[in-house]
């Protein structure tokens, strides 16, 4: 029994240094996952046709790929077109884009959630165009998105376990080295799933607290 917690003694420091990198890269993954998302749900929503269908294109090539062939395309295939970037680089761009195409139908079911008759009522109000996003569609957005919202952010963290296979020394790729140099597989994995599961489990508490901000 000693030797068992012994283990999680000797490589606390690395599982923790991976743990550190899995959160810092899902959090930029994140932020722009929802950037570039709010972008594309708002350029689908101008009513061009040209836009509605380019954006729908990379929505549904985006939802088809394996996150695991989109990392190897930037990572092992971008020097063969002269973009050279370095592996935490590929995670973050390879999650960020990834989610975005989530995040971008999380948003335009949002958007279309609101009834047009409030919309036609603020007009004739008097409300401007800003107004009306401010005070009635970003309000009533906010309290229908977070949930879906949270949850896409909660998959991105357990998806960003491949960026192990791009050299990322993430949670599970320390994980690995602790298995190797050990020969042991209960410490280690029962470790990783524990932080795995404080992270997932501070994401959600984050989602409840905003969830219950923008529903009063």
């Amino acid at each position: 029994m000693t030797q068992f917690f012994d283990l999680w003694v000797q490589y606390a420091p690395l599982m923790l240094a991976g743990l550190v990198t899995t959160a810092w890269i899902c959090a930029l993954a994140t932020v722009l996952g929802i950037a570039v998302g709010l972008v594309l749900a708002c350029l689908e929503g101008v009513g061009l046709k040209p836009l509605h269908w380019a954006v729908r294109t990379y929505i549904e090539i985006m939802r088809g790929l394996p996150i695991l062939i989109l990392l190897f395309v930037l990572y092992y295939g971008g020097p063969s077109i002269g973009l050279r970037l370095d592996a935490e680089t590929v995670g973050v761009f390879g999650l960020g884009f990834y989610g975005a195409a989530y995040f971008a139908e999380i948003f335009r079911s949002g958007f279309q959630s609101i009834p047009k008759g409030q919309i036609e009522a603020a007009r004739m109000a008097g409300l401007t165009s800003t107004q009306i996003v401010r005070h009635i569609k970003l309000p009533q957005m906010l309290v229908l998105i977070t949930p879906p919202m949270v949850n896409e952010v909660i998959i991105l963290i357990k998806e960003s376990a491949v960026l192990s296979i791009i050299t990322v020394a993430e949670l599970t790729k320390n994980t690995t080295q602790f298995v190797n140099e050990t020969y042991a597989v209960i410490q280690p994995y029962l470790a990783a799933a524990l932080l795995y599961w404080l992270l997932v489990e501070a994401v959600a508490q984050v989602g409840k607290y905003v969830e219950r901000r923008v529903r009063f």
